[in-house]
């Protein structure tokens, strides 16, 4: 091999581990945090939706979630645990 190609391919695998600590490692990280995020959602938990709505979990399914909104109580509506953005824990609401 001539030195050209071993430059081209040592810039080759550079570029690549460059790629993979911009752009992979930190998709995975979060889809971890979301995994955990997931596995640790209980009743009353407060939470932020994808489209930006806040609500309490009333129940807790497999793959959905029913999530009360608004002051009166009347609006519940289930939800994939996908659609969750952000959980604060009721405790930590209280606080």
């Amino acid at each position: 091999m001539s030195p050209d190609m071993v430059t081209s391919l040592v810039m080759l695998i550079v570029m690549f581990g460059i790629m993979y600590f911009i752009a992979i490692r930190p998709a995975n990280k979060q889809r971890r945090e979301q995994e955990v995020m997931m596995q640790n959602l209980a009743k009353g938990d407060s939470i932020l939706t994808t489209s930006g709505f806040y609500g309490v979990v009333i129940d807790i399914m497999e793959e959905v979630v029913i999530v009360e909104f608004g002051n009166n109580k009347n609006c519940r509506i289930p939800m994939k645990k996908d659609a969750i953005v952000e959980v604060e824990k009721e405790n930590e609401a209280k606080a």
